[in-house]
């Protein structure tokens, strides 16, 4: 599976993103799609995860009401719209699949995309 992210870029303080991933190669029906993040000199963290069916859906306490995860299937694309942006959410945003199944843990996801750098600005 092959994870292509984008949307990132530099957005003022109380603005909106949307991020954007897509999955190519081999099917990733029942597969557990999420991002993650990691800020300069941080480690990489969760910040929210999605299941296949779209209904179930996990988020970081820092980003909940104001980030929202979803999924097209059809498209194999995961989409993180982001508002309410703080200087805080600036960061390298990674779109990550799990076969394992749920998990917050890098472990359990064993693709990755590349990456998308957001900066906000105050």
């Amino acid at each position: 599976v092959q994870l292509q992210a984008c949307g990132g870029g530099l957005v003022q303080a109380g603005g909106s993103l949307r991020l954007s991933c897509a999955a190519s190669g081999r099917t990733i029906i029942n597969y557990v799609m999420a991002w993650f993040r990691q800020a300069p000199g941080k480690e990489r963290e969760f910040v929210a995860s999605i299941n296949w069916g779209g209904g179930i859906t996990y988020y970081v306490d820092s980003v909940k009401g104001r980030f929202t995860i979803s999924r097209d299937n059809a498209e194999k694309t995961v989409y993180l719209q982001m508002n309410s942006l703080k200087p805080e959410d600036t960061a390298i945003y990674y779109c990550a699949v799990s076969s394992f199944g749920w998990s917050t843990e890098q472990y359990a996801y064993d693709y990755w995309g590349r990456g998308t750098k957001v900066t906000v600005s105050s």
